[in-house]
Order: structure tokens, then sequence, then C-alpha cells
């Protein structure tokens, strides 16, 4: 059977990480795929068939996500070691660390305009810093819990964010403060995205589902219970019409927005599907595995649809999709003769929803050289001779005073940064307390004191 123009189809297949992806990220140029990984590194992989890849080693612990910058010189990295890193995704691997929290820093994405990084943490904190100094800006605190994801919206004014505590909540920059909360009572929230128009925000849970609720109207638009296991991630196409989220059930979804259903179910990790992205422009979108398999598709489904129908559909759901704020969104009904999955490599298939069948494209078998920038953490994937060497971006010996002067500065200036948040608080309640009227004090009474001048003594002889 041939594959339909509109289908989905695997496009690269990558190995390289040695134990659960955990994130993904596409430059905006089209050529690299970052992705995080418990193994310790951030993998840069190249879109172009055969062309080496590059692991970047730095983080001490696994590494829980990664974001490429709007300019695509820069990919963030946040790790379990509470640091951020800072790379250049090429053989040189430069890269800045700063520790960001106190905790796992489970979330990390650039602003639209790529001056702030956004962070989330289990220290139950958000915290905003400028890309090119890496100055802390601001700290959002509200959650009561891990703040597992964070997503800022496209006009850079408002912050979405979700975490254990079963909350998603809306952060306005500006004011600094929480001005929505939408309660998920029966699940944690792992994964929350803003829609491209900024209009609404999606949101994953560990109760499986997926809802999408309205930003101005603050009501809930849609409700999906499409997988049989914890939604990880979820992830907007550009267009706005479609969402594709990875489970721990091993699939992938594709759901259309525009008529509130399912449209795909995509078979290609051999576990926990824990990462999803969309390419800048749609073309293409990544998943990752806890099979620590990193996948690449071409959309295709997409190609269909013009501009002035996009504009259209979406005028439209915002109009009627409040209709399905109430109960979740049906499935397809399908039947044997209209839905059909077919193999064409190990552990790939696809569930298609609509009739007619395909097949997906076999893998490529061909896997790209790896090379380490910076220490090598894995024998087998050290450069080979051929390869350019790479300068460490770390001195493997160190002195232990040296080590233990840096510890104790870093956490010097983490207690700093703790007590001036407790200031900007105390501050804040100092400010609205003197905004308050308070009581008329009476005047006090006029005392009438007899001031004499003191006689002066004469000196003792």
């Amino acid at each position: 059977e041939t594959v339909k123009m509109d289908d989905p189809v695997l496009f690269q297949h990558y190995s390289g990480h040695k134990s659960d992806v955990t994130s993904v990220s596409f430059n905006p140029n089209l050529k690299q795929v970052a992705s995080g990984s418990l193994d310790n590194s951030v993998m840069i992989w190249n879109l172009k068939p055969n062309m080496r890849a590059f692991r970047l080693v730095g983080h001490k612990d696994g590494v829980q996500c990664v974001n490429f910058s709007p300019s695509g010189h820069l990919v963030a990295s946040g790790s379990r070691d509470c640091t951020v890193r800072l790379w250049v995704p090429s053989v040189k691997g430069e890269s800045t660390v700063f520790k960001a929290h106190t905790g796992t820093v489970r979330c990390v994405k650039f602003t639209q305009d790529g001056s702030s990084i956004i962070t989330s943490s289990d220290d139950k904190n958000i915290k905003v810093f400028s890309t090119y100094r890496q100055k802390f800006k601001m700290s959002l605190k509200g959650h009561m819990n891990w703040v597992r994801s964070v997503d800022p919206s496209p006009d850079n004014r408002l912050v979405v964010s979700g975490g254990d505590d079963k909350t998603v909540k809306l952060w306005d920059l500006s004011s600094k403060s929480c001005i929505q909360t939408f309660y998920e009572p029966d699940g944690m929230v792992t994964s929350v995205a803003f829609h491209p128009d900024g209009t609404c925000v999606a949101a994953a849970s560990t109760d499986s589902t997926i809802k999408i609720w309205d930003v101005r109207t603050n009501k809930l638009l849609q409700h999906y219970q499409v997988h049989d296991d914890v939604v990880n991630s979820v992830s907007f196409h550009p267009s706005g019409d479609f969402l594709l989220s990875g489970s721990s059930d091993s699939t992938l979804k594709v759901l259309d927005l525009r008529e509130g259903h399912l449209f795909y179910t995509l078979h290609g990790h051999q576990s926990d599907a824990t990462a999803t992205c969309f390419s800048a422009n749609g073309a293409y979108f990544a998943t990752g595995g806890a099979d620590k398999q990193v996948l690449v598709w071409k959309t295709n489904f997409d190609k269909a649809l013009e501009t002035s129908t996009r504009t259209a559909l979406r005028s439209s759901r915002r109009v009627t999709s409040s209709n399905a704020a109430s109960e979740p969104a049906p499935r397809p009904r399908t039947s044997p003769s209209t839905m059909s999955t077919t193999q064409t490599g190990p552990g790939l298939s696809r569930t298609r929803t609509r009739p007619a069948a395909s097949s997906l494209q076999p893998q490529p078998s061909q896997q790209p050289a790896i090379v380490d920038v910076a220490p090598a953490m894995f024998e087998e994937h050290r450069p080979s001779n051929n390869q350019p060497q790479t300068t460490p971006l770390e001195e493997l010996q160190m002195p232990y005073s040296t080590a233990a002067t840096l510890e104790h500065i870093v956490n010097q200036l983490d207690l700093l940064t703790q007590t001036v948040g407790i200031l900007e608080e105390r501050l804040t309640l100092v400010e609205d307390h003197v905004r308050q009227p308070g009581p008329t004090h009476a005047q006090p009474a006029h005392v009438n004191v007899d001031v004499r001048p003191v006689q002066p003594t004469a000196p003792m002889m």
C-alpha cells in the first residue's frame, strides 16, 4: 500500500542516548534537533542524513528539558543538578552555566523575542532570567508543589505553568502575579502549552486527559480522553489547528482542534512517549521516548490547509467549541473497514482514524556519527581518530579547595537570592499597608515647658 500524501511519515530515527529522552526541540533554521536525556547529556542531531551529531556534556545529573532560542544560536537545558546551561549548538560546544533553582529544573523556555529565559522547578518556583547576562529578573511564586512545565505567550506578556499541585496557573509578567488558576482535580499537570494565537492554553495530566482553556473567558473549551495512561507532553501545530500529544501508553496522538476529535494515532516508540515538538513552520515534528529514541516525522497532514481556511476555521472554533466544555470530545467512530494498522518495521505502526490505509516509511538504517563535545561520557562513543578533537568545556581535574570554595560561593548566592525574594515580599506587604488609610489620630495636647538656662559653674581649681 502506498503512503497517502496527507499522512505523517517517519523521516529520521536517531539512537545515541543511553537513558530516557526527556525533551526535544527544533532549531528554527530546520537544520538541527536538540534532545535532552537522563544520561546527563544534550544531543544535537542534524536533519540532513548521515551528518554527525554532537553530544554536549557538562550537566552532573539527568537533563530534564531543552529549548532552542528563537534565533537558533543557543540551546538552553535544565537539569536535576539544579542548573541551567546555555550552549552554542556546534562542534565547539561553548556553554555557560548558572544555578537557577534549589531543586530539579523541570522546564526551560525562551520567550518569543529571545530576551528572557523562563524556568520551573521542584522548588515550586518559576523564575525569569535575562538571556545574555543570565541576570535574575523575577520569581513567580504560588504553586504548592513541583512545577513541571511552563510556556510563555506569543506576545511575551503572560506565562502558563502546571505542576503536581493539580493546577494550571496563568501569570502576568508585568505585575509578577497569578491572574488565573485552572484546577485539575483528578491528576497532576505534566505539560502546558500556549496556543499560537495566545487565546488559549492546553494542559496534559496524569489522569490521561488533555484540556484546553480560553484565557480570555477562563472557560474550558475542549476536553479529550484519547490516551490510556499518563499524558507526558503536548504541543500545538503552528497553525493552531492541531495538537500533538505523547503518553506513557507509548502512543502519539494528533488531535484535530477544528473538529474536536482524534485525527491520528502513531505507534513509533517502544515505551513511554515522553516528549513532543513541532518545527517552527509545522512541516516536521519530533518525539522522544523512554526507549532512548528520537524520532522526526514529516507532518504532511497540514498541507491541504489554506491560510484563509485556517483563519476562518479558527474563528469558528472559538465561537462554537465552548459546546465541548461540559463533556469530553467524542472519539471517532470507526470500524474494521475504516481503521487499519500496518507494520513496516520493528515496533512501528500507525492507526489512522479515517478511511483508507497507508504504511510508514522504514527507519533509516544508518546512524550518524556522534562527536563528544566536552569530556566523553561513554566509551563506545568517543571520537575516532579521523574526527576533530574538541576542547573540553570543563577541566576534569580541579583542586578540592577550589571546588569547595566555588560550591560555597554558589550556596551563598542562592541564599542571597532567596533573601532578596523574601525582602521583596515584605516590601510589597509594607507598601500595601502604607496605601491603606489608617485611623485618624487626635492631636497631642499642648504642654507648657519651663525652660530655664543653666547657670555655669566655676571650674574646680
